[in-house]
């Protein structure tokens, strides 16, 4: 029998130390539970994420690693939740569930990071599309759409310990967010809804709240997404994969500043590149 889903959040008690005084208090913080991914039967990847928005997640999992090309081919999908953690079930349609029993593998990835069903160094970099992508935002929009992603994430504003990814699409002041604590995972449950929305994510930015390493632009490049934006830094690895495939990559969004690394044709009103 199905057990309920857990609630993404729970009130735990604390012993809280305030101005040297110390006294019983209670505080909101996010729940973790193992999420195993099942295709025909067979186990991908256990991933340690946060229990909301799982037929997102499902989704935009299979989307950014590749297992499927569009949601025509994601087939059935059920949610099985135990003792034991929660088993998102899916059988991809389309012929996939054949091209992917030759790629199976069962690994566990914790809060979201690692290379989820890989089994080669070479599959850890395998060719991503060129994002050729004519789209062009105002610095300033884009600054603005960032000040408003922290208002848009009710679960960090309650426990402040989550990531969350945001799509927002020049001419519309409303953002597509999702939370998770992996910031992969808050990636893959964005994609999920884009896709089930039907929003083309070619159209517009991602927006990240966390630091942007390789996998996270691997994943917005597999959606078509242009233009990766994020509050913090980018790894070495991040840069060179967003060079290649034609992302442009802006990093370190601190309130009107922030830093271009890849194809800034992309960001207009720009401050000169010139470095003294």
């Amino acid at each position: 029998m199905t057990e309920e889903l857990p609630a993404p959040s729970v009130r735990v008690p604390c012993i809280a130390r305030r101005n040297d005084a110390a006294s019983d208090s209670a505080r909101v913080i996010p729940e973790e539970t193992p999420i195993a991914f099942t295709y025909g039967g067979s186990t991908h990847a256990v991933m340690m994420a946060t229990p909301a928005d799982l037929e997102d997640f499902s989704l935009g999992f299979a989307l950014t690693e590749g297992l499927i090309d569009s949601v025509d081919e994601a087939g059935e999908f059920e949610i099985i939740s135990s003792e034991a953690g929660i088993e998102l079930r899916s059988w991809l349609g389309g012929g996939r569930q054949d091209l992917y029993a030759a790629r199976k593998r069962t690994m566990a990835g914790p809060t979201g990071c690692g290379l989820c069903g890989i089994e080669s160094l070479e599959q850890a970099s395998r060719p991503l599309p060129v994002l050729d992508n004519a789209l062009r935002i105002p610095a300033t929009a884009l600054i603005a759409a960032m000040d408003r992603l922290p208002g848009a994430q009710p679960l960090n504003r309650e426990t402040r310990a989550v990531h969350a990814a945001a799509f927002w699409a020049p001419g519309d002041d409303a953002l597509v967010v999702r939370e998770d604590v992996g910031r992969h995972n808050a990636l893959d449950k964005l994609a999920g809804a884009l896709a089930r929305q039907g929003v083309p994510a070619a159209q517009g930015v991602v927006l990240m709240t966390s630091r942007i390493s390789v996998e996270l632009v691997q994943k917005a490049a597999r959606i078509g997404a242009p233009i990766i934006a994020a509050v913090s830094a980018p790894t070495a690895l991040a840069v060179r994969t967003a060079e290649k495939c034609g992302m442009t990559l802006v990093a370190v969004v601190r309130g009107r500043d922030f830093e271009i690394f890849t194809h800034p044709e992309r960001i207009l009103e720009q401050v000169s590149s010139h470095v003294a």
